[in-house]
């Protein structure tokens, strides 16, 4: 068997980042920037996102952040806005759920946003109460596959 020649596997590079345990500086949006919460991934580094303006926006995951910053649906990011693309934006942070909270507490956030969720409903026009979420129970029958 060969001797190997190398410090470890694709585990050694995921090692947990001790940063992320300390309180970040909240970051606060600026001019050309938005405020927005990811509705649906796209793959290809793109996400869908609903902006707090009300836009719906395509977003690019920009390099630094691609396979770096893990983002899903529900989250609350920081996309910066095109002036020649109304409708494509790109995103420049991903907030932490605590951060998402403080965000919130501070006034940034429209109350009727909702953090920590799959899906994205809580910014301009989601899911509305006239919807039914339908719960199906299955029963699995012995001796039927």
């Amino acid at each position: 068997m060969p001797k190997s020649k190398g410090k470890g596997g694709k585990n050694r590079k995921r090692v947990k980042n001790k940063a992320d345990d300390e309180k970040r500086k909240l970051v606060f949006k600026e001019d050309g920037q938005e405020y927005a919460q990811v509705m649906r991934m796209l793959g290809n580094g793109r996400c869908e996102a609903m902006c707090i303006d009300g836009t719906k926006r395509l977003c690019h995951i920009r390099g630094k952040m691609h396979k770096k910053v893990w983002i899903a649906a529900g989250d609350i990011i920081l996309v910066g806005l095109r002036d020649y693309q109304d409708y494509k934006a790109d995103v420049i942070f991903r907030y932490m759920p605590d951060d998402a909270r403080r965000l919130k507490a501070c006034g940034e956030l429209p109350e009727n946003t909702r953090l920590n969720e799959g899906i994205a409903g809580g910014i301009a026009g989601g899911l509305d109460e006239d919807y039914e979420i339908i719960v199906f129970d299955f029963v699995r029958i012995k001796g039927v596959s």
